[in-house]
């Protein structure tokens, strides 16, 4: 049982509900929520268990991060769809790492989707939901604010590769090609950066490694159904691999 209660709501996203913790200020409640967004939110849905499905493959993902040196804000879980984090200062950017061409990207500059990538690309967006979280450069990353300098860009696309170079062979290991991902980063009150927000299939692409078929949010964005079986899937592979 954990010693931690929610208590006022101060966030509600697309995916997750923010809550304070009575008593401890630099602490998170974070619920992982069943909601299915996708256009930024024009596109909306749900299913049961989606949240619980999230919290434990994030978790699993979590624990092989942890386990070779990748910070996280994690504190404890609480099952079946919560979890208790640090209270991170977050960076106003979400890191994208690509592995191979898909999505957008792939379509933006005419490769067939699946293209794979001669290194692993890192772009940064800016995060902003009524702008549709744009694409920066460096400069502009700069120009906002978002960042200090290329100092910090540079640490922070360091820590974006260090987070694929475990993952994408984990996954692997459970016959899960990573094609992409993004994350969000924050510091903590030492100014230690640590990874935040999820890992799941909400935020990255994964497909099978075998017959190349979608186990991620794609199957909702593209009407191809069978979306819980696919996080289902995704969560038991893990288990498999390794993972509880």
């Amino acid at each position: 049982m954990s010693v931690y209660e929610p208590g006022e709501l101060i966030y509600e996203g697309k995916a997750k509900k923010l809550f304070s913790i009575p008593g401890q200020p630099d602490l998170l409640f974070q619920e992982y929520k069943d909601s299915l967004t996708a256009f930024n939110a024009q596109k909306k849905g749900s299913f049961e268990e989606k949240g619980a499905l999230n919290r434990e493959i994030c978790a699993l993902l979590f624990d092989e991060l942890e386990r070779n040196s990748v910070l996280t804000h994690r504190i404890q879980e609480i099952p079946p769809n919560a979890i208790v984090t640090r209270k991170l200062k977050m960076v106003k950017l979400e890191l994208v790492v690509r592995n191979i061409l898909a999505g957008s990207t792939a379509k933006k500059f005419g490769f067939e989707e699946g293209t794979p990538l001669d290194a692993p690309l890192v772009e940064f967006y800016y995060k902003d939901d009524a702008l549709a979280d744009p694409f920066v450069s460096d400069e502009q990353a700069i120009m906002l604010k978002t960042a200090r300098d290329r100092a910090e860009l540079d640490a922070l696309r360091a820590f974006g590769l260090k987070i694929n170079a475990v993952l994408v062979p984990y996954l692997l290991k459970a016959g899960i090609r990573l094609i992409d991902f993004k994350v969000e980063v924050g510091y903590d009150k030492d100014g230690v950066l640590r990874l935040a927000d999820e890992i799941s299939p909400d935020t990255c692409r994964l497909w099978d490694a075998k017959t190349g078929e979608k186990m991620d949010k794609d199957r909702f964005r593209r009407d191809l159904g069978g979306i819980a079986e696919a996080y289902r899937g995704v969560r038991d592979r893990l288990r498999q691999a390794g993972g509880k």
